[in-house]
Parts: structure tokens; C-alpha cells; sequence
């Protein structure tokens, strides 16, 4: 499946290597008014020891598993501004891309404004969703899989990214970037995108050029 999914990229670029030109991106934002901003700059004071909303110079590309569905119920969950349900912080939950079934990307925020998708990273960290359950969701879905590769491939050169710096959120606490300052957060994370996963992933990270 990783073949047909690096097959599919270099379709996309005439059967070529893949460069890291900008892939088709849908605009659909958040809500993240003056309010959520306020918001962000109180909850990097608290967790980063700086006020700040603002995502400057991202040293990682964090990869996700929205558990849901559909790119609705994902966006949904992102769009209000309240309280999430497992830390119960403010302000809300939020990625900078989601990835639907079909492969379509979905851009949700700026990537120039931080988005609470990874404790300790949040700072310096981009975030991206894939519409799904399990890694396979993503690993053994050409169009899906291409269009992530796509993406995060693009975000990396622009960003200057290493690849070993695009991590599964369940590698978060191994990040050297990971930085927290509530102690019983420290080893906060989810299970979504194990190692196991995203060394498939870098390794077909690493066939496509910048």
C-alpha cells in the first residue's frame, strides 16, 4: 500500500520524484477570534513559561487520528471553543489540517497561530489529523496516504522540518522539542500513530525530495 500511495504521488507531479510543491489544500477555518487567542497565550504562559499564540518557526509535524468518521464531526469537534473534556483547559482542541477519507486536505488555521492538538509540543508543533480510527486508516489507503505525504512533505521543506522531527502523537514525550511545565502532564499522550507506524511513514517520507 505505501507503493501505491508513493506511486500516486509521483503521478501528481508527471512520474517524477516528488518535489515539495504545495498540494491542493481546502480552506475551511476555525473560529479563532481575539478570544481563543487570549486564550492560547494564557495556556503557553502556564505549560511553556511564555504568553504567546502565535506558532513561530515549528521545529515538528505532529501526526493524529481524529476518531471519528467524517471530516464533520472532526471539524466540530475543533470549531467550538470550549473546554476539552480530558484536561478541561482552554481554549479548545484544534489541528491546522485534517485529512479525509477520500484524500482531500482541509486547513483549519493559519500555521503562523498555535493549535492544542499534543501536550508539550503544542509550541512549536504543527498539527495533522486524519479522518479515522487506526493507523492502517491511513498506512493502507493510497489516496489517503498520498495526500498526507504530500502535505507533510511540503510543510517540512518549507519549514525546514527534519524527518525525524514528523512524529506520531504517541512518540510526543520522546520529541527533544517536548517541553512541559505541569509536572503531572509530563508524560501526557495518546495512542494514536505508535512508532511501529510512523517508521513506515518517515520511510516513505524520506523517497520524496524537497
Amino acid at each position: 500500500m505505501l507503493g501505491a500511495a508513493l506511486a500516486t504521488v509521483a503521478l501528481a507531479f508527471g512520474g517524477h520524484a516528488a518535489a515539495a510543491e504545495r498540494p491542493p489544500i481546502a480552506w475551511n477555518a476555525i473560529p479563532y477570534p481575539a478570544k481563543r487567542k487570549s486564550e492560547m497565550a494564557a495556556y503557553s504562559q502556564r505549560h511553556y513559561g511564555f504568553s504567546r499564540y502565535g506558532l513561530h518557526n515549528p521545529k515538528v509535524i505532529v501526526q493524529h487520528l481524529t476518531e471519528s468518521s467524517t471530516f464533520s464531526a472532526a471539524w466540530n469537534t475543533f470549531a467550538p471553543d470550549i473546554a476539552d473534556g480530558e484536561l478541561h483547559e482552554l481554549p479548545g482542541v484544534c489541528a491546522h489540517f485534517i485529512i479525509d477519507q477520500n484524500g482531500k486536505i482541509h486547513q483549519l488555521v493559519p500555521i503562523s497561530l498555535m493549535c492544542r492538538h499534543t501536550v508539550g509540543l503544542n509550541w512549536t508543533a504543527i498539527g495533522i489529523e486524519h479522518v479515522g480510527f487506526r493507523p492502517s486508516d491511513v498506512l493502507a489507503r493510497s489516496r489517503v496516504m498520498a495526500a498526507s505525504l504530500r502535505l507533510t512533505n511540503w510543510l517540512r521543506c518549507r519549514e525546514g522540518i527534519e524527518i525525524k522531527n514528523v512524529i506520531g502523537h504517541n512518540e510526543s514525550v520522546q520529541s527533544p522539542y517536548h517541553h512541559e511545565r505541569v509536572a503531572r502532564l509530563r508524560g501526557q499522550t495518546h495512542d494514536d500513530f505508535p512508532t511501529s507506524s510512523m517508521r513506515k511513514y518517515r520511510a516513505a517520507l524520506r523517497k520524496l525530495t524537497c
